[in-house]
């Protein structure tokens, strides 16, 4: 695996078929493992069809599928973020739904309200986008922290209160969301405790040469990125796919010394004068998790040092934080990483 590196605005939720891909509907029967991993990984196909490279994103979103996880993808305007979740909501047998966020969005634009009912004359729910397998945050860093802050329950717990009430979300549940570069005008970085809630944050890079003249030749013959179906996107999994694949990397073997190696780059992290935040117990685990699905995926059933080391910026950047000093330096926090992951010796 190539590591994953750290409509209108209308401020509106769209309508459910806003995104590629049917609505959802469960296998016949439940898959076995093998039929799971072999679906999922037919996701690469589909999502190509339409996105040109992009491989570590892809790799990070269906990492964070089979972990119960969310993803968090920076980038500049026109790397194909918003495209590469509309191709993976093709790809996807899955209920899907798309929130453009903007400065004038409310909180109840994403979780739902409590609204008049005018058969029955009393105040009913009506659900929200986030009510969904799939949603795709779009642009998330371009409405305030207390919007952005409406997400932290659903995505944590995959619930929503509303008036004393809690609302079960569907499973799977995965937040796909897509910001710029905070440095960019018109965004709000986001909060610590909204960044925590990511298990991977992956940073889309401009194509290299070959991969940026293929997608003009794409454009030059007809391709049109608003309608991925025509691309020859199509559902090769379903959300029986997912949960079957959470059960099998549930039961991926981790050894003591694994373990250990997680623990030890997240207190490493703790240790480095250039950071004034550390990884948490949280960001340990979310690195556990997420080198177990990548073990699946790659088709074994135990975790090596490999593992979590190809997962470790994507899992671990976005919860670290730099001292003002470090960064009038010029530091980065990739680098910061980089020192730590290679200052823990590695288990044999």
């Amino acid at each position: 695996m190539t590591p994953p590196t750290t409509g209108p605005a209308t401020g509106q939720a769209s309508p459910p078929d806003a995104l590629s891909g049917p609505s959802a509907s469960a296998a016949p029967s439940a898959p076995s493992a093998e039929e799971a991993r072999a679906r999922l990984g037919a996701v690469r196909a589909e999502v190509a069809k339409a996105v040109v490279g992009q491989d570590a994103a892809v790799s990070g979103l269906l990492v964070a599928l089979l972990c119960g996880g969310h993803v968090l993808m920076e980038g500049v305007p026109g790397t194909a973020k918003t495209l590469l979740v509309r191709s993976l909501a093709g790809a996807l047998d899955v209920d899907t739904r798309r929130v453009q966020f903007t400065p004038d969005l409310m909180p109840g634009d994403i979780t739902g309200s409590m609204v008049i009912d005018g058969q029955r004359g009393e105040l009913a729910f009506r659900e929200g986008p986030v009510f969904t397998h799939l949603l795709l945050a779009d642009e998330i860093n371009r409405t305030p922290p207390k919007t952005q802050s409406a997400l932290l329950e659903a995505m944590e717990e995959g619930q929503v209160s509303v008036d004393g009430t809690t609302h079960r979300l569907p499973a799977p549940f995965l937040v796909a969301a897509t910001q710029n570069p905070v440095e960019h005008e018109g965004t709000y970085p986001l909060p610590e405790a909204q960044l925590d809630r990511f298990l991977l944050k992956v940073v889309l890079p401009v194509p290299e040469r070959d991969e940026e003249l293929e997608i003009l030749r794409r454009h030059a013959t007809g391709f049109d990125p608003r309608d991925v179906a025509a691309a020859g996107v199509r559902p090769v999994a379903g959300a029986a796919d997912v949960l079957a694949g959470r059960r099998a990397v549930a039961a991926v073997q981790i050894a003591p010394e694994i373990l250990g190696y997680v623990v030890d780059i997240a207190r490493a992290t703790r240790r480095l004068p250039s950071l004034s935040l550390g990884v948490s117990p949280r960001g340990a685990t979310a690195l556990l998790h997420a080198a177990r699905a990548w073990a699946w995926l790659t088709g074994r059933d135990f975790v090596t040092p490999d593992d979590v080391k190809a997962l470790a910026h994507a899992t671990l950047a976005h919860r670290l934080g730099l001292r003002p000093e470090a960064e009038l330096e010029g530091v980065d926090v990739a680098q910061v990483l980089s020192a730590a992951l290679d200052a823990v010796p590695v288990p044999r």
